[in-house]
């Protein structure tokens, strides 16, 4: 995990110069090493978050000649099966899975991208060719961004990075690569997911139960890959819970998975939290916040989460809380999202009747993530220096439950409630693996359990008034095309805009349809 960046083209002294200011811009990402590679046409830097090969796998990593260069941000899950079966003739100059990616280029082109199993945005400067080549992962779990000025292309890992560069910046389309020759090509995105790889035929009610466990526990076992302390972020939720249990369950080290919790005193997180931990065994961490801890952490949160989105920013807010905590034990962190768009767990799709609509709604919401959740996962764990990992974005489970029929995602009845995400819940209710309560705790959303939201909705009801909200409103509008839903969004807005003030970089934030 890192943070990586390239100037493509014919670059000067100046741009130098540029580049290790856009590298030192987020230090963070990378604190243990950093460095800077200039090739034929191609200036490529890396700061390094140590996970794979800690001793020598340092980036950019160069082929046997010396002919093509990579920089890589994210982890290849199978890299170890492509080295085996694909790679027997290339002579390695480390264990890191980053070269494996840059042999698979050598192999197969343009192509290599069908072949990569894991999360991750990585560029290649190919000077036998005179070429350079750029891909991001089908969800956008990693983040990758582009700016082309002067005829030169410049990508970073964050948009802090380009604004200094005074031009438009555009985010990279999760699932494409890119070339000077053919420009941004989707390879694999949300939509084939389902057509690219479907393991099971028609499957019974029972099959369906075993093939989600068998997946998404095949998913953790994957993202337990690391040569350092691993943890689990725990807010005693469905999500969070199952994914911790299930590390728990396959952890070899000999030692306790250590999980993390944070909320105000008193929040439900708190409390659910701590009986998922004891039950299943982990060395569980707390950390108590205040209503001050959080008006003074909102100009940072903003500052690294690179949106003003009202729902993404109270989120954010307990989200890296956690990972500061968490950073002070471990430098991997196994996480929760995506199950909601998966299995239908937010509350304004329990309106959602038509099951064809559901299926569409889900995968549009696992298209809009790359800028969404991920984006605050990956932001606000690397702004603590901490790798975040996503079991339940498995390509394999991902286009296992798209392929499903959507009826089966609709809420059901529990008692006297309709509870959200029953096929996920189902799939675990006969294992014993969580207590009974929590499998069946109803979605609470990480900023309310957490108790942020109520605290925030109150805030800036007092300090905005309704005159006030109208008329800035209608200014953004009209100045930035901005449409401002809220009373939070216009506060979290204005320090947006005192960080990032084009308003090219406030047009590339992702939204929620409510706010």
């Amino acid at each position: 995990m890192c943070g990586i960046a390239c100037i493509a083209g014919d670059y000067t002294d100046t741009d130098k110069e540029e580049f290790k200011n856009m590298l030192d811009a987020m230090n963070y990402r990378g604190p243990d090493e950093s460095s800077i590679k200039a090739t034929p046409g191609c200036l490529l830097g890396h700061k390094r978050l140590s996970i794979i090969d800690v001793d020598s796998g340092i980036q950019p990593i160069h082929n046997e000649d010396k002919t093509a260069w990579i920089v890589c941000n994210g982890e290849i899950y199978n890299y170890k099966k492509l080295k085996k079966e694909h790679l027997g003739k290339h002579r390695f100059t480390c264990s890191s899975d980053s070269e494996v990616a840059l042999h698979m280029y050598e192999e197969y082109g343009k192509n290599c991208v069908n072949y990569l199993d894991g999360m991750f945005a990585f560029i290649i400067s190919d000077s036998k060719h005179h070429s350079v080549f750029a891909a991001r992962d089908p969800l956008g779990i990693k983040p990758l961004y582009y700016a082309k000025k002067d005829g030169k292309i410049y990508f970073t890992s964050e948009l802090k990075c380009l604004y200094p560069l005074g031009v438009s910046i555009n985010e990279f389309p999760a699932g494409h690569y890119f070339t000077p020759e053919d420009g941004f090509a989707p390879y694999r995105t949300v939509k084939n997911l389902v057509k690219y790889k479907s393991p099971y035929g028609q499957d019974s009610p029972e099959e369906i139960k075993q093939n989600i466990r068998h997946l998404l526990e095949k998913s953790v076992q994957k993202r337990l890959m690391a040569d350092v302390p691993l943890g689990v972020l725990l807010s005693g939720g469905l999500d969070s819970s199952l994914i911790a249990a299930i590390t728990a369950k396959y952890n070899k080290t000999g030692r306790p998975i250590h999980s993390f919790c944070i909320g105000l005193p008193g929040s439900a997180d708190l409390k659910a939290a701590k009986e998922v931990a004891d039950y299943i065994g982990t060395e569980h961490h707390e950390y108590i916040y205040t209503e001050q801890d959080v008006l003074e952490a909102i100009p940072r949160v903003i500052y690294h989460l690179e949106s003003f989105e009202p729902s993404l920013v109270r989120s954010a807010i307990p989200t890296y809380f956690v990972s500061q905590l968490a950073s002070k034990y471990v430098k991997v962190i196994l996480s929760g999202e995506g199950a909601d768009e998966l299995f239908a767990g937010y509350a304004y799709m329990e309106k959602i009747k038509d099951a064809k609509k559901l299926g569409c709604e889900l995968t549009r919401v696992l298209g809009s993530l790359h800028n969404i959740n991920l984006q605050r996962m990956d932001r606000m764990s690397m702004a603590n220096s901490l790798e975040g990992r996503v079991p339940f974005l498995d390509e394999d489970l991902v286009s296992y439950v798209l392929g499903l029929p959507p009826k089966l995602k609709l809420p059901h009845k529990k008692g006297t409630k309709k509870i959200e995400k029953w096929l996920l819940r189902d799939s675990f209710d006969e294992t014993g693996c969580l207590p009974a309560d929590v499998l069946w705790r109803k979605k609470a959303e990480f900023s309310e359990g957490s108790g942020t939201k109520d605290f925030l909705d109150e805030a800036f009801d007092k300090c905005i008034s309704d005159q006030e909200l109208r008329i800035a409103a209608e200014r953004i509008l009209k100045e930035d095309n901005i449409k401002i839903r809220s009373k939070q969004e216009l506060y979290f807005y204005r320090i947006f805009k005192t960080f990032y003030p084009s308003s090219s970089v406030a047009n590339i934030v992702g939204h929620w349809a409510v706010a």
